[in-house]
């Protein structure tokens, strides 16, 4: 079973920038595309960014791209978000996510790139971490 723990939210000044990262359990092989999605109070999830394994192609939602950073460290199960040029409307709880079927891995790609919400995309997810950007 995937598990996911997400941590470094936190506060943040407008502009500034912050760094998430998500350890993940349960992962044994490279056929996993994780990514990051987020929920604003009174909000639909968003989802960010992926990184396919179909392709090795990193994907963003355009209210991020330019600004927003995902990687993946493979050998220590690691997933990380790096947020930079942070706006009030980037306050959100942050999750970290992996899909593996075909069908699902599509489905993720496809609602990054729209911005869309992942939530049948992603077969597991992190309890999450807050963002907070204040003016």
């Amino acid at each position: 079973e995937v598990q996911f723990v997400e941590s470094g939210g936190g506060l943040a000044q407008v502009g500034g920038s912050l760094r998430l990262s998500c350890v993940a359990s349960g992962i044994t092989d490279d056929g996993y595309t994780v990514g990051w999605f987020r929920q604003a109070p009174g909000k639909e999830r968003e989802a960010l960014a992926c990184i396919s394994s179909n392709d090795g192609k990193t994907y963003y939602a355009s209210s991020v791209k330019g600004r927003f950073t995902m990687s993946r460290d493979n050998a220590k199960n690691m997933v990380y978000l790096q947020m930079d040029s942070l706006k009030p409307e980037d306050t959100a709880v942050y999750y970290c996510g992996a899909a593996r079927s075909p069908r699902r891995v599509s489905l993720v790609v496809v609602q990054t790139a729209l911005g869309a919400d992942p939530s049948s995309a992603y077969e597991t997810w992190g309890q999450g971490t807050q963002v907070t950007v204040s003016s």
